[in-house]
Order: structure tokens, then sequence, then C-alpha cells
């Protein structure tokens, strides 16, 4: 009888410590994939006249979100058939996406598998950049891998730097090992066509790719080149989502989609 008091007790304070649980529907821990709604058939504040593989051809489609989006209604999203998120968490070495642990928070809730995502910047070293998004981004067993985004920002108000492909690839593997170390998977890397091009960064070994590509399958502005996400347009209407939103696809089935990245 004391035994069992005892465990009991035991068990009460590990989930007090644990901050009272997980909320109801938030994303499970140990990589559940959900997707209420295969192929699904977005609107599109513009358009493009697909020609070959649509992007309604693939079954699993998601978001990408940063402040841009104001709250969102993750559940509305949710059921609408968006099966992912990737949310912008961090810029260089001091800028966090003031939208994000709103996101992360409530897509968490709604079941929404996701990752954070890292703009790079060109003017500063990639361990810096890498211990910032550590710092901010928390490690969850079972979560999506996160995301490098790497891609020329000419706006930039301080730091318009073009390095060579050279460059850039070995930076962008400093970055994607240190997070490789610390949350224990392999990041994704999110670029561009032109980036693609000027930096040969598809020559990077191991390294998963999200693709923008805008107005052709991949297929046509990255021949040849292996990839696990899309980006199709900036211009999507998703249901719970105010004002136009960037869509994406899987690169795979539902059946793969559940094991992924394994």
């Amino acid at each position: 009888m004391r035994l069992k008091v005892f465990v009991s007790l035991l068990l009460f304070l590990v989930s007090a410590c644990g901050g009272g649980g997980k909320d109801k529907g938030e994303v499970s821990r140990t990589g559940s994939r959900p997707v209420a709604v295969t192929h699904p058939d977005f609107g599109d504040a513009d358009p493009h006249p697909w020609s070959g593989r649509t992007p309604k051809s693939y079954a699993v489609h998601g978001l990408d979100v940063s402040r841009w989006q104001s709250s969102i209604d993750w559940a509305t999203a949710r059921d609408a058939g968006i099966s992912f998120v990737f949310i912008k968490a961090t810029e260089g070495v001091e800028e966090l996406d003031p939208m994000f642990r709103e996101h992360w928070r409530n897509a968490g809730r709604a079941g929404i598998p996701r990752a954070g995502y890292h703009f790079y910047y060109f003017c500063a070293p990639a361990e810096a950049q890498a211990k910032w998004f550590i710092a901010n981004v928390p490690r969850e067993a079972g979560g999506l891998p996160h995301v490098l985004d790497m891609e020329w920002n000419p706006y930039s108000p301080t730091c318009t730097l073009r390095p060579d492909g050279a460059v850039v690839r070995a930076e962008a593997k400093k970055f994607l090992d240190i997070l490789e170390r610390h949350y224990g998977q392999r990041p994704i890397l999110y670029t561009s066509v032109d980036f693609w091009e000027d930096t040969d960064i598809g020559k990077l070994y191991g390294t998963r790719f999200w693709l923008r590509s805008v107005a052709d399958h991949p297929s046509e502005r990255y021949p040849g080149a292996r990839w696990d996400f899309w980006q199709y347009t900036g211009t999507g209407l998703v249901p719970g989502v105010s004002g136009k939103v960037d869509i994406n696809v899987f690169h795979g089935s539902q059946q793969a989609w559940k094991s992924y990245p394994n």
C-alpha cells in the first residue's frame, strides 16, 4: 500500500514539473502526422496556369508563416487541409520574429506538425546564428526538421553581401551541423532559383531541400534536384488565415508523410 501511494505521489510530481501537461489537441510529441484533407485545392489571389504536374496532385499541403500573418485560426486551417507549418523564428544573431511564439503555441494546440526556420544573415558567422536559433526554438521529440532559409536579400538595410558559392556552402554546412547535433535531426534548407544557380547550394551533400518555384514545377526550374517540399505560391488563400500566405506541398504520399523524415 505504501508503495502504491509513493508511486502515485511521484507521478503527480512529474506531471506538475512538466507544466500541467499538453493542451488539448496539441501536436503529438511522438511524430504523428495527421492529414485532415488530402489533395486540397486552395484559392490563390494570383493563380498560375499550371501545366504538367500541379500542386493539387500532391496529397499533403502546408504553410510557412511569419510576422506578416496575424493571429491564425489553426483549427480551421487544419480542417481545410493544412497538414504542417514552418514558422519563422529567427534572423541573424539578434532578431526573433514577434509572431513566432504565438504561431508555435497555437499551431501545436491545433495538432499541426511544426518546425521553425532561420533566415540567414550573410554578415554574421554561422556559429553565432545557430546559437541564436537554438536559444529561441525548443527541442521536441518527433517534431519536423527545422529549416535554414538561404536566399539573397538585396533590400537588407544592413547587409547585401553575396559570398561566393564555396563560402555559402561551407557556412550552410556549419549551421546545419550545429542544429543537427542539438535537435537530433538534419535541418532542411530552403532556397530560391537564383540562389540555387548562383551558389550551387544543391551540391551540399546529405541535405534535404525545400524549393521555391511559383511559376513552374521544380523539375523545370531545378533540373535534377532532389527535394522534400515545394513552395508553389506566395499569394495563397487558406481558410483561417487572413490575407495572402505561402503554401507548400510535401514531395511524397500520405503514407510517406506519416514517418517523415525517416
